[in-house]
């Protein structure tokens, strides 16, 4: 059950005063941490002063409208999907990602841990000049449940500078917790830095590869089987075992084709979250 509002801004006002302290302790502490993260700045907005005195919170960012919730559905009823990929190993299959997208003329949504953004920043780069929009996965891809609240912290700042070092661009409000291992109380943790817990409906498993029993025709069905208003889909670039077998990338033409032939349209899920000119 979701908190009340001024619940969830309380909490909101508390964790991030802890948060504060202990990111300007890491970054004097930790080398590799970046000495001026911070969250991104379509997360706060200037207060409106309404007289001397008054305590007014203040005006409410689009991204805070995503707070205090685990997103794993667009909240609408008209027949759009949603593209999203994960990119924490290497880059194969991205160029076939790219050129797929471009051809087919759909947006998606790439979340990328720091590690993968600091290892492949023309990945990065490529993708943010597609036009596509950008996503925080982490910077290492850790389980966040292993650990404290200052090193989840660390995670999603340095993997914030990462990101937005290697691509040259704004990156979007949006964390996607590695493995999808959310917890109520670190979802108000990362809102606290300033984004908005982005999952999704299914995942294609596509990342199995063949070695794990998938195909790329299994993972187009994965896709199909959630198909409804709304649906997250998420996919991974590159391969784990380095094979250089990325059947998303090889089930991509399918299921955007079978998306669209049912009625279905390819959406971008900046807009669709946080409204148009995101």
């Amino acid at each position: 059950m979701i908190a009340p509002p001024t619940m969830r801004r309380a909490v909101r006002r508390l964790l991030t005063a802890a948060l504060a302290a202990a990111t300007a302790l890491l970054a004097l502490t930790a080398p590799l941490a970046p000495a001026a993260a911070t969250a991104p700045a379509a997360a706060t907005a200037p207060a409106t002063a309404t007289g001397p005195g008054q305590d007014v919170d203040p005006v409410p960012a689009p991204v805070e409208r995503l707070y205090g919730q685990e997103i794993r559905k667009i909240p609408t009823a008209e027949r759009v999907v949603a593209l999203t990929f994960n990119a924490a190993w290497n880059d194969q299959g991205l160029d076939t990602v790219l050129d797929e997208l471009r051809r087919q003329d759909a947006p998606a949504t790439f979340f990328l841990t720091g590690d993968f953004a600091e290892r492949h920043p023309a990945a990065a780069r490529r993708i943010a000049a597609a036009g596509h929009g950008l996503g925080n996965h982490s910077y290492s891809h850790p389980h966040f449940g292993d650990l404290t609240p200052e090193g989840r912290a660390r995670e999603v700042l340095r993997a914030d500078r990462a990101i937005r070092d290697a691509s040259g661009t704004e990156p979007l409000p949006f964390f996607r917790f590695p493995y999808g291992d959310t917890a109520p109380g670190q979802i108000d943790e990362v809102n606290a830095l300033g984004f908005a817990d982005v999952e999704w409906t299914t995942d294609t498993n596509g990342w199995k590869g063949t070695a794990g029993g998938m195909s790329v025709a299994k993972a187009v069905q994965r896709a199909l089987d959630v198909l409804a208003p709304g649906a997250i889909l998420q996919m991974h670039v590159g391969s784990p075992d380095g094979s250089g077998t990325v059947l998303d990338a090889q089930a991509l033409p399918r299921i955007i084709d079978a998306f669209r032939a049912r009625g279905y349209e390819i959406t971008d899920l900046r807009t669709a979250l946080l409204g148009p000119g995101a």
